[in-house]
């Protein structure tokens, strides 16, 4: 999965981990990405999304599309 947003375009940082004897080592921070359906130009589609554009309601997220089974035997009761 991608690790940049699609909609801000959120990715990376680099840095170091700092050693209290003062030692470098390389260290990644990733954003928090979320893989969810969104509705865009008046269609659903998937993206990856971070968090902080799905709390700020810059997106739309899809509605569920769960069509649950109707029973035969419910209907005749």
């Amino acid at each position: 999965m991608s690790k940049v947003c699609d909609v801000c375009g959120k990715g990376r940082q680099v840095g170091h981990n700092v050693s209290h004897a003062n030692n470098k080592t390389p260290k990644v921070w990733l954003p928090n990405i979320q893989k969810i359906r969104v509705v865009k130009d008046g269609s659903v589609k998937r993206m990856n999304v971070c968090t902080r554009c799905i709390r700020s309601g810059v997106i739309t997220k899809a509605p569920h599309s769960r069509i649950r089974p109707v029973l035969a035997n419910a209907e005749a009761s």
